[in-house]
């Protein structure tokens, strides 16, 4: 294909073939699988677990309901969600990274959690679900990596039944002017530092802050989920916009 028509998108503040970008992302979590929870807890001083906390307290998701969790990762959402969906419900735990997944299924075997949470590899763009299989889904973190994130939205209204509603925790854009000053110099500043101290991997935490910054804000992510199907669409944020909950409900 000609350069001049080749089609790109994002990764971090570079441009790359659309092509490539899943092997890229792909890398980089395979790079930084093994330490990626410690690496969460030092970026966030541990706020992190009470951002997810708060997600999916606020789920509405309950006893008996069927839940897949989008880019699952190494585990953290589908352990809040298996109590919540109890014995007679079941949580998917989907990811598009080996790594990440087995990860994840160790930690949450460690933990006691077995009965009802299955693992799935699979990319959020080609659920390998049929139509209308659950009450929920759920995403946290893992949407600004997606490469046709409308395509990924489309797919989890098409897995949803109706009533069903998808809830996205995800970073965004921070609000307050100092705040937001502040974040750019922690996030460029001492983000990839910490990356090469503890992970060996600067590159890596230098694309994830850039990843951040190329992904939709509050208003335009809201706006997509309404593109791709869901009504009762909505928003808040959290920790002054450094992240936010996005929700919505298949009709």
């Amino acid at each position: 294909m000609d350069k001049a028509t080749q089609k790109t998108t994002s990764f971090g503040y570079q441009d790359v073939p659309l092509q490539d970008k899943k092997k890229l992302v792909r890398g980089v979590f395979e790079s930084v699988a093994e330490r990626y929870d410690l690496m969460n807890d030092l970026m966030s001083m541990g706020v992190h677990r009470l951002w997810k906390r708060h997600f999916v307290a606020g789920s509405g998701v309950c006893s008996g309901q069927q839940v897949l969790d989008v880019a699952g990762g190494t585990g953290d959402i589908a352990a809040l969600l298996s109590p919540r969906v109890g014995a007679r419900g079941g949580v998917v735990l989907s990811d598009s990274n080996q790594s990440m997944l087995e990860i994840g299924r160790a930690r949450l075997e460690d933990r006691g959690i077995v009965a009802n949470v299955r693992y799935i590899l699979a990319d959020a763009e080609s659920l390998p679900f049929p139509d209308r299989s659950f009450d929920a889904t759920t995403i946290a973190f893992g949407l600004r990596n997606v490469t046709d994130k409308d395509k990924a939205l489309r797919q989890m209204l098409r897995v949803l039944k109706p009533g069903g509603s998808v809830h996205i925790l995800e970073f965004s854009k921070v609000r307050p002017d100092l705040l937001r000053k502040l974040y750019d110099g922690y996030s460029f500043g001492i983000l990839p530092v910490l990356g090469k101290l503890v992970a060996n991997d600067a590159d890596s935490y230098q694309y994830l802050a850039e990843s951040i910054r190329r992904h939709p804000g509050q208003s335009e992510l809201a706006s997509m989920l309404r593109a791709a199907g869901f009504s009762a669409v909505n928003y808040r944020n959290l920790s002054g916009g450094i992240v936010a909950i996005h929700r919505g409900t298949r009709a």
